[in-house]
């Protein structure tokens, strides 16, 4: 199996396991894949518990579409992350109900969504800014994004979703979702936990190599 045809299968699976878990629903959200040659990105408006791999959009690296059906209107963003981050492989977004739950009550600061209050979600997240509501496909967005690809892991999009990268698809999946079940624990915690600790991070750090 060549190198496209995994990453298209890996999209799909990846789709359909955020999907059942309810992390998306309708044709919310979207999935993409760096190549050699450009990218590929799930199409607009896709079910993503319903990806055919086949129709799965590739994109050039000049951003002109090869083949599959339409790209996601959110191509702008991803691009602006893998132009700044060589390093990155795949971006996830999806609208997950308790991060979007968190941006209507209220985030625990602008730069910072959530404190540090699970050791995962240290090792595995990592800081997430909050980025001020614009429509879905923004230009705006895209820019604000480009600031913070080379420093952080994701971002959290006001009243839509998060958009987390890693060096593939699944590790961006494993990331949201710790990021997911993080907002999820912090809303139904009450009162609200205190973060870890600076000796908490410090050995989470010596130990594992945690950047907080």
């Amino acid at each position: 199996m060549s190198v496209e045809a995994r990453l298209r299968e890996e999209i799909c699976t990846v789709g359909a396991s955020l999907y059942a878990r309810g992390y998306t629903v309708g044709s919310a959200g979207n999935i993409s894949a760096r190549l050699e040659d450009g990218w590929l990105i799930t199409p607009t408006d896709a079910c993503l518990g319903r990806l055919d791999p086949a129709a799965i959009a590739k994109v050039a690296l000049n951003g002109d579409w090869v083949s599959g059906d339409k790209p996601s209107k959110t191509l702008a963003l991803h691009r602006q992350v893998y132009d700044r981050n060589p390093g990155v492989g795949g971006v996830v977004h999806t609208h997950s109900t308790h991060l979007v739950a968190l941006t209507l009550a209220g985030v625990w600061r602008p730069d910072d969504i959530l404190p540090p209050i699970t050791p995962y979600q240290v090792m595995k997240v990592g800081h997430i800014p909050l980025i001020p509501y614009a429509r879905p496909g923004a230009a705006s967005v895209a820019e604000q994004v480009a600031q913070l690809a080379n420093r952080v892991r994701g971002v959290m999009l006001e009243r839509l979703g998060p958009v987390v990268w890693e060096s593939s698809v699944s590790k961006a999946s494993f990331a949201l979702e710790e990021l997911e079940e993080t907002a999820r624990l912090w809303l139904l915690t009450e009162p609200r936990p205190a973060p870890l600790d600076a000796a908490a991070l410090a050995e989470l750090a010596e130990t594992f190599g945690a950047v907080w």
